[in-house]
């Protein structure tokens, strides 16, 4: 990427915190071998730096969608029409739209058609209840609100709902998965589609996409940016939180914030920018993980994005063996079952240079599998796991490219700093002390939407002068600065007195060689508050039942503490998952 005269300054940590540099500084060095670790950020809005950058390769694919390939001269057109029947529908400067669409082409058109105009995407899941969608509304005070016509009736009902209790209008885009097919595919998906709409079967508040772009035409959509007029702690994107304390919250970020990650992941990757290479966007846009990484970091670098709008197994498998992407982010659960499928035992996979794991804890047998995976199927890569919050974007934290420490989520990224303090203070906690991630960078969010009390409990002012961004998990550092992860500080069992962590516990049972997957939680007992609980999917070849429960338990005592071991182990052949893949504990919490 060019150097451009108008950067925002290098994040380095003020005054006061020369031993942090200087410790991050050596530890960068020698993992990775360069000095990447104060970078450069080019003062544009996420539309510019994309946009920029493309101009380099407008030749080059930009989207694979179905087999249909969208070069990165159609992409910006694309998002040029998009930006105009914005524009023509009255979006303006700070007006919020929601999206509510899987990974298909017609999203990142949104995503990024908005930004050029000055206007903030807030990314929600398509999947959402209406009731969920309403809330998201509401926290964002959208002006409207673009959808799939899979779901378009809750949409609207969403969209209706939100009207009436706030008085507010809102016009509904509706668009469908077909319209950026092509050839047969086209007419197979809308002659499946039962829940296709058209103009004359829409209310008077909803409009269909080829309607909604040709209203576009003759509309004038001119870039706002830091040149006319944008400041630096403008919002750029709501993204909301996974609603693990109850309520969601809509996270507020810049421009500086999701263009830092995408410079710096490009940097921790250890690649370089070249031609032909394909990323597997599978994790969903409205995630951070999956838009920060999964779709705007590849294409500021001109890295084409093959889009899968559902997870599935054996679609995974196609696009692995097919499409041969060179880089694969996802979560535990996507590696998991990567594991499970057939269709890849004699698949070549040394086309892979890197594979990302992120969105939950990651077993460290899990990687023992999946490393031994890739090593079978000729891949020269191991999984690298990263650590981070939506309140970051995504990672701020990954483990080097060849080297890892049994156990560690890696060392910061760059201009990225890392504190572990006492639990419930801004105290320092000691080298190796357990207590609560706290980290500060170009990444952290501006605050949280309309609760100023969250904004202040999460972004918090230390003895050093300094905001940190209190994560609310624990975890601990070493010397050399390596992080590890160990808890949410909310999802803690208590039993006789003793603090239990879930995800240590559930990374003991996770290498006994018969489990596939787990999951551990606290029930209520009338003598010990709580007692462990473990459900647990078994591997092909073992058979569940009373036999191996006990063979587990007596596995657990022989690893860790007596009154951590599970007094109950319940067989599932399948986990609850959240929206975004991840198991989904409180789901078993709510029914036991």
């Amino acid at each position: 990427m060019s150097e451009n005269s108008n950067q925002w300054d290098n994040f380095e940590i003020e005054s006061g915190s020369s031993e942090a540099k200087d410790k991050a500084l050596k530890t960068w060095k020698k993992y990775f071998g360069n000095d990447d670790f104060f970078l450069k950020y080019p003062k544009k809005t996420i539309y510019e730096l994309m946009a920029g950058n493309a101009e380099a390769w407008l030749c080059e694919p930009a989207i694979d969608f179905e087999g249909r390939v969208i070069r990165f001269n159609e992409f910006l057109k694309k998002i040029d029409e998009t930006a105009r029947a914005l524009k023509a529908a009255g979006v303006g400067i700070g007006d919020a739209v929601t999206v509510s669409m899987p990974n298909i082409p017609q999203a990142l058109y949104c995503f990024y058609a908005l930004s050029k105009i000055g206007a903030v995407p807030s990314m929600i899941h398509p999947l959402s209840a209406s009731g969920e969608i309403t809330q998201y509304l509401t926290i964002s005070k959208s002006v409207m609100l673009m959808t799939v016509d899979l779901f378009f009736d809750k949409n609207l009902a969403a969209a209706n709902d939100y009207a009436e209790k706030t008085g507010r209008s809102i016009k509904v885009v509706v668009t469908s998965v077909g319209d950026e097919l092509s050839g047969i595919k086209r007419l197979v998906y809308e002659a499946a589609n039962k829940k296709k709409v058209s103009q004359k079967e829409l209310p008077e508040n909803a409009v269909t996409w080829k309607r909604f772009i040709k209203s576009g035409e003759g509309t004038k959509a001119p870039t706002y940016g830091f040149k006319n007029g944008k400041k630096e702690d403008e919002t750029a994107v709501i993204l909301y939180s996974g609603g693990t304390t109850g309520t969601p919250k809509g996270i507020l970020l810049t421009d500086l914030n999701v263009n830092a990650e995408a410079i710096q992941t490009l940097t921790v990757s250890g690649e370089t920018r070249e031609p032909g290479l394909k990323m597997l966007s599978v994790m969903p846009l409205f995630h951070g993980f999956g838009l920060g990484i999964g779709i705007h970091m590849p294409l500021v670098y001109g890295v084409e994005c093959v889009l899968m709008p559902r997870f599935s197994v054996d679609g995974y498998a196609k696009i692995l063996r097919t499409k041969k992407p060179n880089f694969i982010p996802g979560v535990p659960t996507l590696f998991e079952a990567l594991l499970r499928t057939k269709t890849l035992e004699k698949t070549d996979l040394s086309f892979l240079r890197g594979v990302f794991c992120g969105g939950d804890t990651l077993p460290p047998d899990l990687k023992d599998r999946v490393d031994d995976f890739l090593k079978n199927h000729g891949a020269k890569v191991q999984i690298r796991e990263g650590y981070g919050t939506t309140e970051c974007v995504t990672a701020s934290c990954l483990t080097p490219k060849d080297y890892n420490k049994r156990g560690s989520i890696g060392i910061p990224f760059p201009d990225t700093y890392y504190m572990i303090t006492k639990t419930g203070t801004t105290e320092p906690a000691a080298t190796g002390e357990e207590g609560e991630i706290c980290l500060r960078g170009p990444s952290v969010m501006l605050g949280y939407a309309n609760d100023e009390a969250e904004t202040a409990n999460a972004l918090r002012r230390h003895d050093d002068g300094l905001v940190w961004l209190h994560t609310g998990d624990l975890g601990y550092m070493d010397d050399e600065g390596f992080l590890y992860f160990r808890q949410r500080l909310k999802r803690l069992i208590i039993t006789s007195g003793y603090n239990i962590y879930p995800t240590q516990v559930e990374a003991v049972i996770s290498s006994h060689p018969a489990v596939h997957l787990c999951c551990v939680i606290g029930v209520k007992d009338s003598y010990k508050m709580e007692r462990v609980k473990a459900f647990v999917m078994v591997r092909p070849g073992f058979e569940a039942g009373d036999e191996l429960a006990d063979d587990i338990k007596r596995y657990c005592r022989e690893r860790m503490i007596k009154v951590a071991v599970p007094k109950e182990i319940e067989f599932r052949e399948d986990l609850p998952r959240t929206l975004v893949g991840k198991v989904d504990y409180r789901k078993l919490e709510e029914n036991v």
